[in-house]
């Protein structure tokens, strides 16, 4: 029976690794051919030295970068003070942060411009940098989720309210404990859901084509529609950037774990 089990086990994890890495290698190969009759990196040469993707690109990381400092100083401090003084709020919380899981972009988009459009009382449509500001809001409402639950479960992990209780005993106050008691304790949670936005960033169509700003998202949808290869070459790189974020969610978690671990007893 436990031979079977682990024999089904592994047959689940070949079919599911097929799934997703045939597609990926196909990609890749057919990345490999825009030189006639050999293999070659032209397309990823090709792609790397387009000034339009260095700017797009450019532009996206500045954008993932803004967003994830405002999402960080959005959603931890909610979190905490959830945790700490308001726990019957947490269903609440939790709820309104899945919301833009379930509201497609596209609907949150046309709100924002109905809101904030040049007619109305907070124009943020009328110049780039006020609209590269509306582009981060929906940055941060999009990654509000991801944000979200890491913050929330990196503070479960730790015991909240002995740690504010001692650091109040010593005299600080609430942006003293916040900031140099609270973050380094869930640092590994922070940075988790610092790579998830800044996947989410990178990859987003809608908000970016839809406010026309030049970020990588529509960018991507516009190299597909008119070259060949480039464009398989950038879902290689794009897939490889989203799989290093998950990478160094699992180093850092694995470090934070580590740092965190008691000492083994000789006794």
């Amino acid at each position: 029976m436990k031979s079977t089990s682990r024999l089904g086990a592994w047959i689940a994890f070949i079919v599911g690794a097929s799934y997703f890495l045939i597609p990926l290698i196909a990609t890749f190969e057919f990345s490999l051919r825009m030189r006639r009759g050999e293999y070659s990196f032209d397309a990823y040469r090709a792609v790397f030295a387009d000034p339009q993707f260095q700017a797009t690109f450019g532009y996206s990381m500045v954008m993932a970068a803004i967003t994830i400092v405002l999402g960080v100083l959005l959603v931890a401090p909610t979190a905490y003070w959830v945790q700490l003084r308001l726990p019957k709020l947490r269903p609440l919380v939790e709820f309104i942060t899945l919301l833009p899981l379930v509201i497609p972009a596209i609907v949150i988009v046309f709100g924002y411009l109905r809101l904030f459009n040049s007619s109305s009382y907070l124009p943020l449509t009328g110049n780039e940098t006020a609209t590269d500001f509306l582009l981060v809001c929906s940055y941060v409402t999009l990654s509000l989720p991801y944000m979200y639950r890491s913050v929330d479960t990196g503070l479960r992990a730790i015991d909240v309210r002995t740690l504010t209780e001692a650091a109040e005993v010593l005299g600080a106050n609430r942006a003293t404990i916040l900031f140099k008691v609270i973050f380094p304790n869930i640092s590994s949670a922070i940075l988790s859901g610092a790579f998830l936005t800044f996947a989410v960033v990178i990859g987003e169509f809608t908000m970016a084509s839809l406010l026309s700003r030049p970020a990588f998202g529509p960018y991507l949808q516009l190299m597909g529609a008119n070259k060949a290869y480039e464009p398989s070459a950038l879902a290689v790189i794009a897939f490889l950037i989203t799989w290093a974020s998950m990478g160094l969610i699992q180093l850092f978690g694995r470090n934070a774990s580590t740092r965190r671990a008691p000492p083994a007893s000789n006794s």
